[in-house]
């Protein structure tokens, strides 16, 4: 449910910064930490666009894998089978700099 105030934002972003433009597809960068299920935002959006410059839009997800930096060695990583040790030194996880991300990339418009 925690989708719903999301996806609000979402059409509050794109909207102001569409103006007066009919919004085509809005593209998401959306990290695997995150725990936003793309069809729970795309079926909010459905809810909430109609009425909107963005109604009619199609919404493109891209994902972003975890990544870490192991503290001990530097070593950058992505987990396998959720195996969170470092394959270099086997730290257990380490700095996330990948994966938490969750924004609007861009929007496609009507010219």
């Amino acid at each position: 449910m925690h989708e719903l105030p999301v996806t609000e934002e979402i059409v509050r972003i794109a909207t102001e910064h569409a103006g007066s433009k009919r919004i085509t597809a809005i593209y998401l960068v959306v990290g695997e930490l995150t725990s936003f299920i793309d069809d729970a935002i795309q079926f909010y959006f459905d809810l909430i666009a109609p009425g909107t410059s963005a109604e009619g839009a199609t919404l493109h997800f891209r994902r972003v894998a975890v990544r870490f930096r192991c503290r001990n060695c530097a070593t950058e990583f992505t987990p396998v089978n959720h195996e969170w040790h470092c394959p270099t030194c086997g730290a257990l996880g380490g700095e996330v700099i990948a994966g938490k991300e969750f924004f609007v990339e861009s929007i496609g418009v009507d010219v």
